[in-house]
C-alpha cells in the first residue's frame, strides 16, 4: 500500500513523539522532495527535521508533472501541491494532509485522504493512545483546530465509543 504524506502531519506527530505511528500503521511513507525540503532543510529547528532525515522508512520521490504542481500552487503551498501530484502519480492508497484547501483539492481529484487527527483516531481504535489526551497533546504542538471543531471531534469519538 502506497501512502503519501505532507509536511504538517510529520512535524506534529514528531513534536508529539508519535511519528512512529506512521511506520507502525503503513510500514513506509512516501514524501515529495518539496515536503522533504520543507521539513528537513527549511525546518531544521522544527520538530521532525532530524526524525524525517534519519527515518529509513520515509522515502523521497520527485514528482514528474511539474506543471500540475505549479498550477496547484496558485491556491496551495509547494508541499501540498507536490503531495497531491505525487499521490496521483503513484496512485496512492492514502494521502495524509491537514490543510483544508489541500484536502478539498485532493478530494476533488478522488484522492483518499486522512489527516493527523485521523492517524490519532486509528491509534486510539487500536488502543495505542487515549484519543482525547492525544488530541490535547496535538494541540499543544501548535496544531490549529477551532474550539468548535475540537468539540465536534471529541463528541464524534465519544459517540462512536458508546
Amino acid at each position: 500500500m502506497i501512502v503519501v504524506s505532507n509536511s504538517t502531519p510529520l512535524i506534529h506527530l514528531a513534536a508529539m513523539g508519535r511519528l512512529e505511528l506512521l511506520q507502525q500503521f503503513f510500514g513506509e511513507i512516501v514524501i515529495a522532495n518539496e515536503v522533504h525540503e520543507e521539513v528537513v532543510l527549511k525546518g531544521t529547528d522544527w520538530p521532525g527535521a532530524s526524525e524525517v532525515q534519519s527515518a529509513t522508512w520515509i522515502k523521497r520521490r520527485a514528482i514528474d508533472n511539474r506543471l500540475a504542481s505549479t498550477i496547484l500552487q496558485d491556491r496551495l503551498g509547494a508541499g501540498e501541491s507536490a503531495t497531491i501530484v505525487l499521490a496521483l502519480e503513484l496512485e496512492a492508497a492514502l494521502t495524509i494532509l491537514d490543510d483544508r484547501l489541500a484536502r478539498l483539492q485532493a478530494q476533488a481529484q478522488s484522492i483518499k485522504i486522512t489527516g493527523t487527527i485521523g492517524i490519532l483516531l486509528m491509534a486510539a481504535e487500536r488502543g495505542i493512545v487515549d484519543f482525547q489526551q492525544a488530541l490535547d497533546a496535538l494541540l499543544a504542538t501548535g496544531f490549529r483546530l477551532s474550539t468548535a471543531e475540537y468539540q465536534r471531534v471529541i463528541n464524534l469519538w465519544k459517540a462512536e465509543q458508546a
